[in-house]
Parts: C-alpha cells; sequence; structure tokens
C-alpha cells in the first residue's frame, strides 16, 4: 500500500525549499557584496585623508588636489550609506541602483584627475616652447 502525499504537502516542501536557498545565496551575494564595498570605501577614504599625495593617470602621477579629495569624501560617506543600506536589509534592485550612482560618482572624481593631468602636460608642453613674440 503506497502512502499518498498530497500535493499541497509537495508545493509546501518545494516552496520552503527554495526559500531557504534564496536565504543562504542572498546572504552570501550580501557578504560579498559589504566586503567589496568596504574595500571602496577604505579606499576613498584614504584618498580623502590624503594618505595618497598623487594618482597614476595614464602611467603618470598626478598630484591629488584639494577639490579631488573632497570628490573622495563625498564618495567615501555615499559609500558608508550604501553598506549601511545593505546591512539594514537586501534589495537587489536598490543596490544596483547605488552602484550605478557609485559608479558614476567615481567616474567624476577620475575625470577631474584626468583633467588636471591634461592641463598639466598641456602647461608643461608650453613652458618647454620658446615664446614667439
Amino acid at each position: 500500500m503506497r502512502a499518498r502525499v498530497s500535493h499541497k504537502i509537495m508545493i509546501e516542501r518545494r516552496i520552503t525549499k527554495l526559500r531557504n536557498k534564496v536565504k543562504v545565496d542572498t546572504q552570501r551575494i550580501r557578504v560579498f557584496t559589504l566586503e567589496n564595498l568596504q574595500e571602496i570605501f577604505n579606499l576613498a577614504a584614504s584618498l580623502a585623508r590624503g594618505e595618497f599625495k598623487t594618482q597614476n593617470v595614464d602611467g603618470k602621477p598626478v598630484k591629488v588636489t584639494m577639490g579631488q579629495r573632497q570628490k573622495w569624501a563625498r564618495i567615501a560617506a555615499y559609500t558608508a550609506q550604501v553598506i549601511n543600506g545593505i546591512a539594514e536589509g537586501f534589495d537587489a534592485h536598490q543596490i544596483d541602483v547605488d552602484l550605478v550612482k557609485l559608479q558614476e560618482m567615481i567616474d567624476e572624481a577620475k575625470a577631474k584627475t584626468e583633467d588636471a593631468a591634461a592641463g598639466k602636460g598641456a602647461a608643461e608642453a608650453g613652458a618647454s616652447q620658446p615664446s614667439q613674440g
């Protein structure tokens, strides 16, 4: 005689199994994301505090200006907010939105550094040419 298992019980078991799997995977993703964001925070905070006096742009060291340090401070602060948000609750969509904004902020800071490097290179080139007059 075969015991009958209702479809309802089979569905409930599968749902429970799926929820447990999602919970474990979500926690693993959350930990991975938090660790990487912590590294970003540490680097941005180091730049903001002036622990690094230069950044490499196209293989050449370029001095980090006060304005750039302020941008890195904003990036560090925003990264801390993202970390706090993930620690409180995991919303994959919101994390994606936050990471896109963080990338835009980093790109802006990087562009300022590259602009400063280009300006310095142009100034050096101008100084090395004889004046005409």
